[in-house]
């Protein structure tokens, strides 16, 4: 009998490896060489100068196929002086492993190829597993997933279901799962007037109060109450900036930007149109000129409670103690490109550390994960 893979071992490995997006830093060919010899079917997805990784254990076509999804690469360490561990070090202290992406999310990684692996080394299943693990979600994502799910739908390979491996859980093993997320876009707005001397106001049209006015009704305007699964949309303004370092000049243009973290009671479209009604009403009123750069990060989806939550509630909670709620808090991930594939939900360990100075990992929690993961493996295809 193979001894079984040991996720945190895993997880340390691949923590030493310097993967900050979009550099693949030796991840993807630490997991490939993993599952190939496991008898995983592996091949490399790279697009864009991203690398990508899918494995398939299992005949390609099968009526029942499990799917997980995660990445390897990390966010930048930020001041590395500041770190009272190596950053890239994987070391072990007091019961946490320490190391940029020990969170977010190496250790979910490690977690489920390391329950793929034993599954279908011990149990080989009436159907496929595969894995896509890429190396573009924390950057642009513009060629990390979406370029797995193009090759898959070329290739003819499929998911019958996803789970995400993110952190979920605020601070208790097991308490959430994400059962979808709000959409996100950034609008960038550039108010456009005429440059004067501040002395003769008359002779400029100043573009700040233009602009106040539009973020004060934009920022005042309740988008809605929320509905059944999510929480009422938000947007922020994160910044207002002139560049005008002069004290008796009005400038020409003014500029801001505001971020919509909206729910399924909107498209990005219809925020979108909304937005413009209000420029354009403030343009006129102010006798400027308003206009608007819109980046939409994803739509808000939602995969509705059913057999896939159920069958990761059960898991979780038997082998966590923990009955996880339905969640879908948070920011984006993936989830948002998978959705459009096949049902898809997240499930991952306490994310409080993701992205901090000393970001570290429980380690007894690594071992959980993968034994919800190999439970949930065992019920699928029960």
């Amino acid at each position: 009998m193979p001894t079984p893979i040991d996720p945190v071992a895993l997880t340390a490995d691949l923590v030493r490896c310097p993967s900050v997006t979009p550099v693949e830093g030796g991840a993807l060919r630490l997991l490939e060489r993993v599952l190939a010899e496991a008898g995983f079917t592996c091949v490399r997805v790279d697009r864009g100068g991203i690398a990508n990784l899918f494995a398939r254990w299992g005949d390609k076509g099968a009526v029942r196929t499990f799917g997980f999804n995660g990445h390897t690469d990390v966010v930048p360490l930020g001041d590395e002086a500041a770190w009272s561990m190596p950053p890239f070090g994987g070391r072990i202290s007091d019961g946490y492993l320490y190391g940029r992406g020990a969170t977010d999310m190496k250790s979910g990684v490690a977690a489920f190829v390391a329950a793929a692996v034993d599954f279908v080394t011990d149990t080989p299943p009436d159907g496929a597993v595969i894995l896509t693990i890429t190396g573009d979600e924390e950057g642009d994502a513009l060629h990390g997933t979406t370029a797995l799910l193009d090759w898959m739908a070329e290739e003819g390979e499929a998911m019958s279901v996803c789970l995400v491996g993110e952190p979920t859980c605020p601070d208790v093993m097991g308490e959430a799962i994400k059962i979808g997320r709000r959409g996100s876009l950034n609008a960038y707005f550039t108010v456009t007037g005429v440059q004067g001397h501040a002395a003769y106001p008359h002779r400029a049209r100043n573009p700040l109060p233009a602009m106040a006015r539009l973020m004060d009704r934009l920022s005042s305007h309740v988008l809605d109450e929320g509905t059944d699964h999510f929480d009422p949309s938000t947007l922020a303004v994160v910044t207002i900036d002139t560049g005008n370092p002069a004290t008796n000049v009005i400038p020409e243009k003014a500029r801001a930007t505001v971020n919509v973290r909206f729910n399924d009671a909107h498209s990005s479209q219809a925020i979108v149109d909304w937005m413009g009604e209000v420029a354009g009403e403030v343009a006129e009123q102010f006798d400027v000129d308003i206009a608007i750069k819109v980046k939409v990060s994803g739509e808000s989806f939602l995969t509705p409670p059913g057999p896939l939550s159920d069958l990761v509630s059960a898991a979780v909670a038997a082998e966590t103690g923990v009955t996880p709620v339905l969640s879908t808090s948070g920011g984006t991930s993936d989830a948002r490109f998978v959705r459009a594939h096949c049902p898809v939900v997240e499930f991952g360990l306490v994310g409080r550390t993701m992205h901090q100075i000393d970001e570290r990992v429980e380690v007894a929690q690594i071992g959980q994960l993968k034994a919800v993961y190999g439970r949930i493996l065992r019920d699928y295809f029960a």
